[in-house]
């Protein structure tokens, strides 16, 4: 920059400026920090300086030279290249150059200054833009070149710690190698040396014990845990072998794109309720991050809580899971066994059932084909319960009979035996026809659908009328084959054994028809007849068996009860190894008495008969627990609280199921809104002591139908004072149950009219008050009944009377169109013209009605 000004007439001009500049302001540096668990860091320092102008900036005071520090190397220092930067210089340090050099300065304009002052605030803000870029940029390159050398001094410790490692390893092998050199030449020079002190060559060498690596610069490297006195120690300590090894893994994997491991997507089956702790598992997740994921839904829930499965179901969703929804059903699927081919089948004997009114022949028919005497056997000559045989006919055929009862208690019975059965034989008597159990089972046929054979039985006694049965037939929809129809109808007699061969030529017949067959080659399949508990021998389930083979050993589910077989046996009291088709047997092994008409079937595992068994007892007790809880609530609680049903305790015991579902049956048609029994317990077995303890305690009736109490119970019961009644007949405890309901009726009240007297005059006596002065207009005024006293056709007032007069004496009765004197006990507001109404009330015993 240069001026040039003419003064006094001579030329003068500015002398060429010295040069400006920016001197270094910063000098870089490195220094090496040590932290703990032996990592250390290389970081650039910098080191600012006093930036001086003008004049005295050649006098400025030298900054103090640096410490040296004896065991720190000094770091290599990269070079920096700056960007030129414009000097900033006053105007005020340009006059005093200037006067310096003997020139005088013009004077600036405004224009001239502002502009000038401009130029130097941008030259300024230039400069320091510059100096940030610059120590930036020095900051930069320093920590790149720190972590370089970082890398190339941790890879330089890795090389170094495995050549010493193979070096030391290569030592242990060669000092092993020349000591089991030297144990075989010693071993063949001491030939003769006792066995226990020789050494056999080809035992392998007792391993030499490795020695902690030592580092380079002369440290060994840590071992074990860690104590306090070592964490505070100010050494230096290196890194360990496994952090290097999980460092080196993660750059390989890095450097070959490996993002880690890929989520694993798993099929998640979720039941109708499901704990934390199993969802997580299911899922393979950690439970915290199930429970985050529950609070982020707004559901507080433990590891143990139990959650729905649709909370569970949006949880595995969000986890990315796919989801399998089942139910606790879902343990019965599968349970019986697909559908056999038709190639598999073979044929098998007919199940028939005997079905008929109580005392028309069935077991009498029955044991005449079997050439046995069951119906002397049964008692009261009824039978009370089901029975199922198999006979052999002389063809070599088989056929399965099941003997049902036909007492009125027994519909389950019946209806169960239909089901079952392939075709039914209607027994009815020649001299009675068709009577209600009759009817009954013919609904029950037609309700299951399986083809009748009428069997006229009886037809030996003189008043036998087989035509009149095949009238009243009729009138039920039965056409015999004689009237035209499809029916087949025999006249037998059990006793005589009149044409029993040509029955069983036409069960024969209609099974020929029916096509009847089952594969025996597969597990066993059935329904249970009957199950009682066996004193001896535990639970006895009567079984038919309609497809498959059932063996000993076999794992039976059977209701909610299962078992492993243990035997089977036959009608006729014989040991098998095992039943086919179409077979009834008995089954030993169940763990419980299983109920009349519950399906049985072979599973694989005992695992699978727990689950199937489980979920059925569940499913019973909320089945029972929902009928008792409605019952209570809606019915019996408020009749029993409001006193208008009173109820009779009971304990039951039977000796087989179907016993006492004919009972249980027979208890609820006596349900009435006064009276009501309540069976505290009932159950198949004998009477034990806790029947009777729970007797006591509700003071309650024990009834055992065909069985006993056990002496403990017995003696227990006298001496409480507990009444435990024995019934082996139905209808008789029927007949005993329905007498003590009707004795806790209340009596029915009738009221009969006596007479009706007419009030004349009324007399106020001083002794007995006011006396009606009446007239006897109907019937009879009698001194012990009640009087109901009419004033406008309106009663006022109803009572006993105190007196009755003739004139002036007692009298006991007084006839019509007599005059009498009628006096009323505690009410003398009587007036002429009353009507005074005679009549007595008659206390009638009520009996029970059942539905």
């Amino acid at each position: 920059m240069s001026e040039t000004r003419e003064t006094d007439g001579g030329k003068l001009s500015l002398s060429t400026p010295k040069k400006l500049e920016l001197k270094k302001t910063v000098d870089g540096g490195q220094v090496r920090q040590s932290f703990s668990h032996g990592r250390s860091k290389t970081v650039a320092v910098e080191i600012k300086k006093k930036r001086t102008l003008g004049r005295d900036a050649a006098s400025a005071e030298k900054p103090a030279p640096k410490k040296e520090r004896p065991a720190q190397p000094v770091p290599e220092v990269v070079p920096v290249p700056q960007e030129p930067v414009v000097a900033a210089v006053s105007a005020q340090d340009l006059d005093d150059a200037a006067r310096s050099a003997g020139i005088v300065l013009r004077e600036l304009t405004d224009d001239e200054k502002v502009a000038r002052a401009r130029a130097l605030e941008g030259a300024k803000q230039a400069d320091t833009e510059a100096r940030h870029r610059a120590e930036v940029e020095a900051s930069r390159r320093a920590e790149e070149q720190a972590k370089l050398q970082s890398e190339r001094d941790a890879a330089a410790k890795r090389v170094a710690l495995e050549e010493e490692r193979k070096r030391t390893e290569e030592e242990a092998r060669r000092k092993a190698e020349e000591q089991a050199a030297k144990r075989v030449v010693e071993v063949e020079e001491e030939g003769a040396s006792k066995p226990e002190d020789r050494v056999d060559p080809r035992r392998p060498a007792r391993p030499v014990r490795r020695h902690t690596p030592v580092r380079r610069d002369g440290q060994r490297r840590r071992g074990g845990k860690m104590t306090v006195t070592q964490a505070l120690d100010e050494n230096e300590r290196v890194r360990s072998l496994a952090s290097i090894r999980r460092a080196r893994e993660k750059e390989r994997r890095a450097a070959e794109g490996d993002l880690g491991p890929l989520k694993i997507i798993r099929d998640v089956v979720i039941p109708e309720t499901i704990t934390v702790e199993e969802l997580s598992n299911r899922m393979a997740e950690r439970g915290n991050d199930v429970i985050k994921s529950l609070m982020a839904m707004g559901v507080m829930a433990t590891i143990n809580q139990t959650i729905d499965a649709d909370t569970a179901e949006v949880v595995a969703t969000e986890f990315g899971h796919r989801v399998k929804r089942v139910s606790a059903a879902d343990v019965e699927i599968g349970l019986k066994g697909e559908e056999d081919e038709q190639a598999e089948l073979i044929s098998r004997p007919p199940v028939v059932t005997v079905m008929g009114h109580v005392d028309h022949g069935k077991t009498s028919l029955l044991d005449a084909l079997r050439e046995t005497d069951v119906a002397a056997g049964e008692a009261g000559g009824i039978t009370q319960h089901i029975g199922a045989y198999q006979i052999a006919t002389k063809a070599g055929q088989r056929i399965t009979f099941i003997d049902t009862p036909g007492h009125a208690a027994f519909t389950a019975m019946r209806s169960r035996g239909a089901q079952i059965t392939d075709l039914v034989i209607l027994v009815v008597a020649a001299d009675d026809g068709i009577m209600p159990q009759t009817v009954e089972a013919i609904d029950h046929a037609k309700a299951a659908g399986v083809p009748i054979i009428v069997a006229i039985n009886k037809i030996d006694r003189a008043d036998a009328n087989p035509e009149r049965v095949r009238q009243e037939l009729l009138q039920h929809g039965l056409v015999v084959e004689s009237m035209g129809g499809d029916i087949l109808c025999l006249e037998v007699s059990a006793k005589e054994k009149t044409n029993l061969d040509k029955l069983e030529e036409a069960i024969l017949l209609q099974a020929e028809i029916l096509e009847l067959a089952a594969n025996p080659e597969r597990a066993a399949e059935g329904v249970v007849i009957e199950a009682k508990l066996d004193r001896g021998r535990g639970t006895v389930a009567t079984v038919l068996v309609q497809r498959g083979t059932l063996k000993v050993g076999d794992i039976l589910v059977a209701g909610p009860e299962w078992g492993r077989v243990r035997a089977l046996v036959d009608d006729r009291g014989r040991r098998l190894d095992e039943a086919t088709p179409s077979q009834p047997v008995e089954v030993l092994g169940l763990g419980g008495v299983p109920g009349a008409g519950d399906e049985f079937v072979v599973v694989e595992s005992e695992m699978r008969a727990r689950q199937v068994t489980s979920f059925r007892e569940d499913r019973s007790r909320n089945a029972r627990a929902d009928a008792v809880g409605r019952s209570t609530l809606e019915q019996m609680f408020h009749d029993i609280s409001a006193g208008e049903a009173r109820e009779f305790p009971v304990v039951i015991k039977t000796d087989v199921r179907g016993s006492l579902e004919a009972i249980m049956g027979a208890l609820d048609n006596f349900r009435s809104d006064e009276v009501l029994i309540r069976t505290l317990h009932a159950a198949v077995g004998g009477i034990n002591e806790s029947d009777v303890v729970l007797a006591n305690a509700s003071k309650a009736l024990v009834i055992g139908f065909n069985v006993r109490a056990d002496p403990v119970a017995r003696d227990l019961g006298r001496q409480v004072g507990t009444e435990i009644r024995y019934y082996s007949v139905i209808y008789e405890l029927i007949d005993d149950l329905r007498a003590i309901l009707s004795g806790m009726l209340d009596p029915e009240v009738r009221e009969h009219t006596v007479g009706n007297a007419e009030v004349l005059e009324v007399f106020n006596i001083s002794k007995l008050g006011k006396i009606a002065g009446c007239r006897v207009t109907d019937g009879v005024a009698r001194r012990n009944v009640r009087a109901r006293l009419v004033r406008d056709s309106i009663v006022v007032h109803e009572g006993p009377i105190s007196s009755l007069k003739r004139f002036h004496d007692e009298a006991r009765e007084v006839n019509a169109g007599n005059e009498c004197g009628i006096g009323l006990e505690n009410y003398h507001d009587i007036q002429p013209g009353d009507v005074i109404e005679l009549f007595e009330v008659e206390h009638v015993a009520r009996t029970l009605q059942t539905s």
